[in-house]
């Protein structure tokens, strides 16, 4: 991955992540070109930093050479993502009340991109009134957040507050350079606006006792992606989400649930909605009856398991008295697609299907090939990340309503 990072060192006892960040970036092809702050300074140095990051460090607005070589403007633009990690208290404010009184808040506000804020400070802070305003305003402007995680702190407490690891970041970051981060594409033509869209993703859990359970391998990356954008787009976009293990949209309002009951009843309650997209793998069976505690193994054999139809939230709504304008399914098959896709466009009453073969890496990675179906003929997408194949259904759907 061709890409260059911005990557803001606040100041806090979990900057020296940082330096492990930059390596793990590095590994992945990914370059960092860095801004120490003062608080930053007095746990790292620049001197390390350079070294892992092979380039100049940045560290004062006022620095005559640097505002000619490499002004605070063009240090804000000539990377594809700004991170801020660790994003403090005070950078967090900073940036979401728009002050600007040194280098790392100037740039924030000068920068065409979109950020990347990985809080690290104590609980108290985090859980704070005015950083949770802070932190809300700022991904209201379509900025992004990761972690902080729980745990253990330096100053002795247990709670939200600690960075996230290099790992984890340098995925979030991966993932997010897949996509638009630039600000233009935030505040771009809003062909949704006034639309409300309502997006199922992820598995379901079906419930065998209560450490077991049915489930499949959907990821959700898909539902979240095209939630994602359909948000940018204008729409607004409720999420009703089985469990996984990703970061919601900062666009959509998430509703999380569990079985196939919970997700039919929150997009029940969700209604009225103008578009509808059922991307979840919703699972087809649930047993009859769960058991209220762990199911031991013993002499008896082996249990039986009764299964009984989950509901069919895909065809419920197809068919509901305040039904979508428009209504998509998706079929995950593994042979005959197509066929079996305009089976299903029949059968349940939807508008359009969208099909994909999943008999190779789809569930769970991170590309996907759809056709979608419609009475009227196919359209078919190549091979993309599953953000890209997102974009595109979101602009086929905005056509639609166009």
């Amino acid at each position: 991955m061709d890409k260059r990072i911005l990557l803001i060192i606040g100041g806090g006892i979990a900057a020296y992540k940082s330096l492990f960040l930059i390596r793990v970036l590095a590994r992945r092809g990914i370059k960092t070109r860095v801004i120490l702050t003062k608080g930053g300074s007095e746990f790292v140095t620049a001197l390390s930093v350079g070294g892992l990051s092979g380039e100049k460090v940045f560290t004062d607005l006022f620095d005559l050479t640097d505002e000619a070589e490499m002004g605070h403007i063009e240090l804000s633009r000539n990377a594809d993502l700004v991170v801020v990690a660790p994003a403090t208290a005070d950078l967090i404010a900073k940036a979401a009340h728009g002050i600007a009184n040194d280098l790392a808040t100037t740039t924030l506000q000068a920068t065409d991109k979109r950020v990347l804020y990985v809080p690290a400070m104590n609980v108290r802070m985090w859980d704070s009134a005015p950083t949770q305003r802070n932190v809300k305003t700022l991904i209201d402007d379509g900025q992004y957040f990761l972690g902080p995680d729980e745990g253990e702190m330096a100053c002795g407490e247990f709670g939200p507050g600690r960075m996230a690891e290099p790992d984890n970041i340098a995925d979030k970051i991966e993932s997010l350079l897949r996509g638009d981060t630039s600000l233009d594409g935030l505040r771009g033509p809003k062909p949704l606006a006034g639309k409300h869209a309502l997006i199922t993703a992820g598995p379901t859990r079906e419930a065998i006792d209560p450490v077991r359970y049915l489930s499949n391998r959907s990821s959700g990356k898909q539902g979240y992606a095209i939630a994602a954008a359909l948000g940018r787009l204008g729409a607004k976009v409720t999420l009703v989400s089985g469990p996984v293990a990703i970061d919601p949209p900062s666009c959509a309002e998430l509703i999380r649930v569990e079985s196939a009951r919970d997700m039919l009843q929150a997009c029940e309650n969700a209604l009225p909605a103008d578009i509808f997209v059922a991307v979840a793998a919703v699972a087809d069976w649930r047993t009859d009856s769960s058991a209220d505690v762990k199911i031991k193994k013993d002499a008896s054999g082996i249990p039986a398991l009764k299964l009984v139809e989950n509901p069919d939230i895909l065809k419920t709504l197809s068919q509901a008295q305040s039904r979508p304008d428009l209504v998509i399914g998706f079929a995950a098959e593994t042979n005959d697609v197509i066929s079996h896709a305009r089976a299903k466009l029949g059968r349940k009453g939807c508008d359009w299907i969208v099909a994909n073969d999943v008999s190779g890496d789809v569930m769970g990675g991170d590309h996907n090939s759809m056709i979608v179906v419609t009475e009227t003929g196919e359209d078919s997408f190549p091979r993309l990340t599953k953000a890209d194949a997102a974009r595109r259904l979101a602009e086929k759907i905005a056509e639609h309503f166009s």
